[in-house]
């Protein structure tokens, strides 16, 4: 096999003059030469200190570097050049390459890199060629490269890729070489390759294409224009449908492409648990290809609950934070069942002929125990100092006793009102007996009375009270006359109705 550009570099470097090892300037065990240090194959676990902060080239490879801790390539914002390949890299932290700003080449073949992180190339504006082939890459997640403007050459073969995200290209407008072959991918979206408006070689060689309704488009593209940017020996070649595996996707008629819409069952529909329980409830999804199965809860959660987190059984967690789904049989797992994972769940099942939903109602079930244990306990009573009648120093039984005695009180009071006013008005209403409408005060026999005194008799119904002598009646049995010696005025003044009357005496 024929080296690679890295090793072609390193031959071509080895027959430049070196300094010693341990000279100034230059890690122990290592070759330093003018801009180039050549650590490789050294079993070095970390990053050796010491390297010359104005190297250009720096050799890495084929150690047990597995990981590279934060800011050590800090001082080395001069590099171009880093090779970190057929090491044992786990993980990208995320501006790990901050300060390589200049950096052209970077290499990390043959690592054991199962997922980039979102910002993991941060800073390499000036990145020309990535390799990441050879590593044990599941899926690649939006906006992963999203970092580098001017990459020209993407590396990505030999992975075990299966799952490639819409905008996992994003920002890619430079790209023209991207090596996807060898990988786990049964399907590729129209969006996952419209960023790549410079794109002029692709290679999709050895993967397990699923030939069916989603794959229609890359048929379609192929035909009218895209087999100039594959090689004659890289074909799309089916895996599955078993109808059309070996089959080459441009020999295959677009009618033959199809997809079966999901179905989901979920039994049963409601379920009621206690509190404290596990519970697990199975989705079943069927249709071509194998659904996504997804839960969700879609209850709002109550104010000063946390929302209960519903997932399948053997969900895992991706490196952007993203969760796998199950395919298939989706199975919601729940522990310890709190009243916060109360409410309605939904299972969806997606593939490329489309989604179907079903509702799931989770209920739960308190003991009479449970219900006291978690109501809030009655406030206590304040103290007050002996003889305080204050109302609010009173417990709140006794603060209701209270208040019900004064209501009581208060309507009584309202009662006797009502009767009393209903009974006046009946006086008034009915008619009284004979001699009733005349007023009566003690006779004054010692002369008449002044205005002042007269003004000053009046009784509870508002008539005028006048001193009379019983032995000048004004009226007599019968027909009213008037009464000899009655004065004129006064006598028109007082009411007819009454039987009987007297002359005013003053």
């Amino acid at each position: 096999m024929a080296p690679g550009p890295p090793a072609l570099l390193l031959l071509s470097l080895l027959s430049l003059p070196s300094l010693p090892p341990g000279a100034t300037g230059c890690p122990a065990a290592c070759r330093c030469y003018s801009a180039t240090v050549e650590c490789g194959a050294l079993r070095l676990r970390v990053v050796p200190p010491g390297i010359p902060p104005g190297t250009q080239t720096l050799f890495l490879q084929d150690n047990s570097i597995a990981r590279l801790e934060p800011g050590i390539l800090a001082p080395l914002a001069a590099l171009r050049r880093l090779y970190l390949h057929n090491n044992s890299l786990r993980a990208l932290e995320p501006g790990a390459f901050g300060a390589q700003s200049r950096l052209l080449e970077l290499a990390l073949t043959g690592n054991r890199l199962r997922g980039l992180r979102v910002g993991a190339f941060s800073g390499l504006a000036q990145l020309r060629i990535l390799y990441l082939a050879g590593n044990q890459l599941v899926q690649l997640l939006d906006f992963t490269f999203l970092h580098l403007p001017r990459l020209q050459e993407l590396h990505l073969q030999e992975n075990s890729i299966e799952l490639l995200e819409d905008q996992a290209l994003a920002g890619l407008s430079s790209l023209a070489l991207l090596d996807l072959s060898r990988n786990q991918l049964g399907t590729i979206s129209r969006e996952a390759l419209q960023p790549l408006a410079s794109l002029q070689v692709l290679r999709l060689t050895e993967n397990p294409w699923r030939c069916d309704c989603a794959l229609h488009w890359l048929g379609a593209w192929i035909k009218e224009g895209g087999q100039r940017l594959l090689s004659h020996r890289d074909k799309v070649m089916c895996a599955e449908p078993p109808r059309l595996a070996f089959r080459s996707l441009l020999d295959v008629s677009g009618g033959s492409l199809i997809c079966i819409p999901p179905s989901v069952h979920v039994e049963p529909l409601e379920m009621t648990a206690n509190l404290g329980e596990d519970l697990r409830v199975a989705c079943q999804a069927s249709g071509y290809p194998q659904p996504l199965v997804t839960w969700r809860k879609v209850a709002q959660p109550r104010e000063g609950h946390p929302p209960a987190q519903a997932q399948p059984e053997g969900w895992a967690r991706g490196p952007g934070g993203h969760g796998a789904s199950d395919t298939g049989s989706g199975m919601l797992f729940l522990t310890n069942i709190t009243l916060a994972h109360a409410g309605k769940y939904e299972c969806e099942a997606s593939n490329a002929g489309g989604a179907a939903r079903v509702p799931f109602q989770l209920l739960v079930n308190l003991s009479r125990q449970q219900q006291l244990q978690l109501a809030p306990p009655p406030p206590p009573e304040p103290l007050h100092e002996a003889g305080s009648m204050a109302f609010r120093a009173l417990g709140l039984a006794t603060q209701t006793t209270v208040v019900a005695a004064i209501v009581l009180l208060a309507f009584t009071a309202l009662l006797l009102a009502t009767l009393i006013c209903r009974r006046r008005r009946r006086r008034k209403k009915a008619p009284g007996p004979p001699g009733e409408g005349a007023l009566f005060v003690n006779d004054y026999s010692d002369g008449p009375c002044t205005f002042a005194q007269l003004e000053e008799l009046r009784d509870e119904r508002g008539h005028e009270m006048f001193v009379i002598d019983r032995s000048k009646p004004l009226f007599a049995e019968g027909p009213a006359e008037s009464a000899e010696g009655a004065a004129p005025g006064l006598a028109q003044g007082l009411p007819l109705q009454p039987p009987a009357a007297y002359e005013i005496h003053c």
